[in-house]
């Protein structure tokens, strides 16, 4: 199958878990903490809670390969190549942290070359040009990201230096919450999380050379927030010291159908374009369920990093060389689906059909109970022309039909443990233009929850179905988003003219007038009208509270229209001060 098109959240065979905390449990999937590094011309793609790795030959068509040699509960697993092997490490509290080596992965031959000389959380190994090799850590709400010299035994040569906190006073992003306002958490696995003590997890590092610049990165505030980012600091030495750079986040999706990019890597492909890779979140099940996306990314002139995080959950071509990140201002295909009639063949209380296309991936439709056979069809009002359709699977209530893992680890009160197998997902994917005649996109297996299917060519569709052939661990048929892409035959909506206004140092607060055709506003922002770097995709609203400001910032906002037709650029405007 050659794929042409990619559409986040990545399309990964994502590992199913059994989590028990004081009493309750999940089972659902995940995977974050992306790194992704190039290695004898292959992509090699590990992530946290995956019993294994991923690898691809053009980042297109991902392949899992489990792994028994690999400690499976480590999160943050950082992978990257160091004197022409892979050197791969993860996270422990309270017991050294080991390191692993492998020249063919393929080959399962991971050893264990160092059992590490003291324990760290998000760890990244960076070997400078020089062939001396540096780890970055840190994953905590007061401590620092740390960093120190490694000898070639991985031994740390000399005391660790502090290198970045957190400064909540001057940076809106870092601010701890969804939508960058705290509260209270709502459910028990929740409450004993540390993420909701009172300040920002600065967490995620990793480290990027570019000429004789050094990149460091690092998330905040918190993996189960629409609010996760990744923003850098750079320096002219590899420990510093470093300068916060004001262009931060340079990865940031706080709105859409999927949300969040923190704790990523930044890599480029064999054509030497740069790709950013992020944890994207759910965290409905557990504040842990999350995915995996991969944003373009760049440097620009003035050496400042960003990604093109535009539209980030619409189908995006992948190059088939070196390409301009910014050349595309709209995507290729549209949505088509959001808030279409939708019908199914039953309902769980609290989750009805129109769940499925309210692009939000924290809710759901859900059958009212398992069975092959229950199907969820939307109806686009008429004849459409159908490029690509995603359908999203939602991890619905499996703690009852998943039989419990026996073999786990403790992590304070949580106990955590991997499926190393499971009955795969299968449905039916139908296209029709009449509801009478049917063609069928999709029929069988896939262990991926987030199936994407790019047409042959654009095809007339009124009605989409999809309907349960089977579903893991004879589940409830669950969809969160299904989502139709194509291009419509009317006009995009009229341009907008928004009004920015400073809030407080590190706020704005924007008002637009309503574009009578809009479907939704993509808000984009930065620090010069030439580098509106950072967006905001907004649904069914003329108001946006911004909080994610640097203090003392010059910003500028523009405000795009968009509709099934496509997008209306707006002009920047400067966010004045409040009079």
């Amino acid at each position: 199958m050659h794929i042409e098109h990619r559409c986040n959240p990545l399309d990964l065979p994502y590992r199913f878990q059994d989590i028990r905390v004081s009493g309750t449990r999940s089972v659902h999937r995940e995977a974050a903490d992306p790194s992704i590094v190039l290695y004898r011309n292959r992509f090699y793609l590990f992530a946290s809670m995956s019993r294994g790795f991923w690898h691809s030959g053009d980042m297109r068509e991902w392949i899992y390969r489990p792994t028994t040699k690999l400690p499976p509960l480590d999160y943050a697993p950082d992978v990257r190549e160091v004197n022409g092997a892979l050197l791969i490490s993860a996270s422990r509290k309270g017991e050294s942290s080991p390191f692993f080596r492998s020249v063919d992965p393929l080959a399962d031959d991971f050893t264990r070359v160092s059992p590490g000389d003291f324990p760290f959380w998000d760890p990244s190994l960076f070997q400078d040009d020089d062939g001396r090799l540096y780890l970055y850590w840190g994953c905590d709400d007061r401590e620092p990201i740390r960093g120190v010299e490694l000898d070639a035994g991985l031994h740390p040569i000399g005391e660790p230096a502090d290198l970045l906190g957190a400064d909540v006073e001057s940076r809106g992003w870092e601010r701890a919450g969804e939508n960058y306002r705290r509260s209270e958490p709502k459910t028990e696995a929740e409450r004993l999380l540390p993420a909701f003590r009172a300040g920002p997890f600065i967490e995620g590092a990793w480290m990027t050379r570019v000429n004789d610049r050094y990149y460091l990165q690092y998330a905040g505030p918190g993996t189960q927030w629409n609010s996760y980012a990744d923003g850098y600091a750079t320096s002219d030495s590899p420990l510093g010291p470093f300068t916060y750079d004001r262009h931060s986040p340079f990865s940031s999706v706080p709105g859409g159908f999927i949300t969040g990019a923190g704790h990523g890597s930044t890599f480029q492909d064999r054509h030497g374009n740069w790709w950013h890779a992020a944890t994207m979140r759910i965290s409905v099940n557990h504040p842990f369920e999350r995915r995996i996306g991969i944003f373009p990314a760049g440097f620009d002139d003035d050496g400042v990093l960003f990604c093109n995080q535009n539209f980030a959950d619409y189908p995006a071509r992948w190059p088939d060389g070196p390409f301009d990140p910014w050349a595309r201002q709209e995507p290729e295909w549209m949505l088509l689906s959001y808030r279409t009639t939708v019908t199914c063949s039953s309902y769980a209380s609290g989750h009805p059909a129109t769940d499925a296309v309210n692009e939000d991936v924290r809710t759901w439709w859900a059958a009212s109970g398992p069975g092959a056979g229950e199907w969820l069809q939307l109806d686009l009002g008429a004849a459409r022309d159908v490029s690509a359709i995603q359908v999203n699977l939602a991890d619905h209530q499996l703690a009852g039909q998943a039989p419990p893992v026996t073999e786990g680890q403790q992590f304070g009160l949580t106990w955590r443990g991997l499926y190393a197998d499971h009955d795969p997902a299968g449905y039916r994917l139908q296209g029709s233009a009449d509801g009478d005649t049917w063609t069928t996109l999709h029929d069988g297996s896939g262990d991926r929850p987030h199936g994407f299917f790019v047409l042959d060519g654009p095809a007339p569709i009124r009605y989409v179905r999809v309907t349960a052939l089977r579903m893991p661990f004879g589940g409830t048929f669950a969809v969160s988003g299904l989502r139709v892409f194509g291009r419509g035959n009317g006009t995009p909506p009229a341009a907008v003219m928004p009004r920015a206004v400073r809030a407080e140092p590190r706020t704005a607060r924007l008002t637009w007038p309503a574009a009578p055709t809009a479907q939704g506003y993509n808000v984009r922002y930065g620090s010069t009208p030439g580098k509106l770097y950072r967006s905001w995709l907004v649904y069914d609203r003329t108001e946006l509270e911004v909080p994610t400001l640097n203090a003392g910032e010059d910003t500028w906002f523009a405000v795009d229209t968009f509709n099934e037709n496509g997008v209306t650029p707006g002009e920047p405007v400067r966010a004045t001060e409040p009079t």
